[in-house]
């Protein structure tokens, strides 16, 4: 049983998360090693990091709804790929179990963290590559990596984004801006069909997830507010470093 202290500390975790993945992403790494530092074992942790979290990405997708005019036939392309590979990335994570889970943790944790930090010359190399001309037939064939991102984001879920803008920009010629509003909605199917899936689990701590989820908003909400007044590229920079220490520290304990 969680305290009162407990369950404000995950609420107060899951805030800044949110408002952490309005304004740069990388939320996960923080409420994550939240969690494991009030005991939960590594697999709860996770699965209920995922379920908490998930509203928080309605509002993303929402925000950019007016991105995705034009766009339907490629969301009945990749809604289902980010579905299909959340859920078997949720399967993955229980079948490995707690043991392979924990070993894999600070690898997981550092990989994320680098993936964050990337996130600017991936936009940058976006840019310059969506200027090039891309066949229809590799459109038609964006399904498959991000249904291999959709995996990785159904396992463990931070940097999902990244990886996932990165696979539409190999596959799609467009605008950035329509790109990323795609993003947001294949993060949601990824996100909703692992959490779906989590629910029928057994591992979801519910108290510790229904404060989270409530935080999650609240700082989402809170992100959406103070976008402009702090530079996206210096959190995601401080939410690096704190990736990679606490990634230090969980190799420094194995």
């Amino acid at each position: 049983m969680f305290s009162v202290p407990h369950l404000l500390l995950a609420g107060l975790a899951a805030m800044v998360a949110g408002a952490v993945n309005a304004l740069a992403g990388g939320g996960t790494l923080l409420t994550f090693p939240a969690l494991l530092g009030l005991g939960l074992p590594a697999v709860a942790a996770n699965v209920t990091n995922t379920v908490a979290l998930c509203p928080g990405y309605v509002g993303g997708a929402l925000a950019q709804r007016n991105d995705l005019r034009g766009q339907r036939a490629r969301l009945w392309r990749v809604i289902p790929a980010g579905a299909v590979g959340g859920v078997a990335g949720g399967w993955l994570l229980l079948v490995t179990g707690e043991k392979v889970f924990r070993e894999l943790v600070p690898f997981l944790i550092l990989a994320a963290s680098l993936l964050l930090a990337v996130q600017g010359p991936v936009r940058a190399w976006l840019v310059r590559r969506l200027g090039d001309a891309h066949g229809a037939g590799l459109e038609r064939s964006a399904w498959l990596p991000v249904t291999v991102a959709a995996v990785y984001g159904g396992y463990f879920g931070a940097g999902l984004s990244v990886i996932v803008l990165a696979a539409l920009g190999l596959t799609m010629n467009d605008s950035l801006t329509r790109l990323n509003a795609l993003k947001q909605v294949i993060s949601l199917s990824v996100n909703v069909a692992a959490a779906i899936f989590f629910l029928f689990s057994g591992q979801v701590v519910w108290p510790v997830a229904a404060v989270m989820a409530v935080g999650a908003l609240c700082g989402g909400a809170l992100g959406g507010k103070l976008a402009g007044r702090i530079g996206p590229a210096t959190l995601r920079w401080t939410i690096v470093g704190i990736g990679v220490v606490v990634a230090a520290v969980y190799f420094i304990r194995s």
